[in-house]
């Protein structure tokens, strides 16, 4: 026998699947939080609460200043969850309080939004002067402020990460994240602190966004797959790198990296390919770095098979990293220094299928002209080119 029903019961069964599905917002003063005061007791109840409700479900920090420990925000959830941050959280000042290598961590989350316009204040200021590792000793006890880690259906938008003590963004094994209208500041002397850092993940896009720090604007490690950078300004900082690559065993291929419309300010370099001397063997392929603005940028274009950073490498054994159909279009501007290109390809596995068109970039320095190295690579050019390709060796 079918199930009959009538018109009002209808009504009424839509009604309540529409605000099943709506989900509720959850504002954390509901659970003590206050201005000014410690809210990881309430905000990690308030989340824990919005995860286990069906529907799409948002947990709201209103606009005002509050203090933050070290937080998980765990999946799975039972739908779409979204954290709106629309105050300034801080975390603590001192290195030791922070024992799981991050601030916030998001994990294993399929559905997410963090958004609200508001900042993640890492007070990176209270460590960069006080570190007791330096040169070659990584300090792999300060924190990564935002941590995403198996993260699908993302997205980030409208928030700030300043003066982290390590990495701002940290993205492991994630899938289809969006990070879009993102600004992320620190100084350019704050030591390793990477705007966003990608491994091991797929299909991430990094829009419209803003990155001023003291190392990578973006980094890409092994495994970074199907990435699209788009409207990114970068400055001061380290550039866009893909790598460094080959240290490990084991690593995943880089494949289908694209940098486009981009403006770099001040940056030691504009996009660049990094790998390891004496290295594991790995592959880099598929990239195009295309429309790019160049302003005071030391080398702006840069393939560097001899990553060789305090000289703890065997320099001499060539990268056994093999990279190949690179493309580098449209990038014009500025440099701070002659050498404005500089492709040095690994003797063992020569860089394969280069393309460079249509690039101008000028250096006004007294030591000049401006250079165009090649080593171990016979890129295919064509269009306006200069500095001339391969003017040095």
């Amino acid at each position: 026998m079918g199930l009959k029903m009538n018109l009002p019961t209808i009504a009424l069964f839509l009604l309540l699947a529409a605000a099943s599905a709506a989900g509720a917002n959850i504002n954390i003063r509901k659970y003590g939080a206050q201005v000014n005061s410690d809210i990881t007791p309430a905000l990690t109840k308030a989340w824990k609460d919005a995860c286990q409700t069906p529907g799409t479900n948002t947990v709201v920090i209103p606009k005002g200043t509050y203090r933050l420990g070290a937080v998980q925000f765990m999946g799975p959830c039972k739908g779409h969850i979204e954290l709106q941050v629309r105050g300034i959280l801080l975390a603590p000042g001192d290195r030791g309080y922070f024992k799981s290598g991050s601030w916030v961590n998001f994990q294993r989350i399929d559905g997410f939004t963090l958004s609200g316009g508001g900042t993640f204040d890492a007070k990176g200021k209270h460590v960069w002067g006080k570190r007791s590792c330096s040169g070659i000793r990584y300090c792999g006890d300060l924190p990564i402020s935002l941590r995403f880690d198996f993260i699908t259906n993302g997205l980030i938008k409208d928030i700030t990460s300043l003066d982290s003590k390590q990495f701002h963004i940290n993205l492991l094994g994630c899938k289809n994240v969006t990070f879009q209208h993102v600004n992320v500041i620190a100084p350019d002397h704050s030591p390793n602190t990477d705007g966003i850092h990608i491994g091991r993940s797929t299909g991430i896009k990094i829009i419209d966004t803003k990155i001023a720090t003291g190392d990578d604007c973006i980094s890409l490690g092994d495994g970074s797959e199907n990435i699209l950078i788009k409207g990114v300004t970068c400055g001061p900082g380290h550039g866009i790198s893909v790598g460094s690559l080959g240290k490990y065993k084991n690593e995943a291929p880089v494949v289908g990296v694209n940098v486009v419309n981009c403006t770099f300010i001040n940056t030691q370099n504009g996009v660049r390919i990094k790998t390891w001397p004496n290295s594991f063997a790995g592959t880099a392929s598929d990239m195009r770095f295309e429309n790019l603005l160049m302003k005071n940028v030391s080398t702006s274009m840069l393939i560097d098979q001899l990553y060789c950073p305090w000289n703890q490498c065997k320099a001499q054994i060539p990268s056994k990293v093999k990279i190949s159909n690179i493309s580098f279009k449209n990038i014009r501007g500025t440099a701070s220094t002659k050498d404005v290109v500089k492709l040095l390809c690994s003797k063992s596995f020569p860089c394969q299928d280069v393309k460079v068109t249509d690039i101008d970039i000028r250096y006004s320095g007294r030591d000049g002209p401006a250079t165009f190295q090649c080593v171990n690579i016979k890129p295919t050019t064509s269009g306006r080119l200069y500095p001339p390709p391969c003017s040095s060796h």
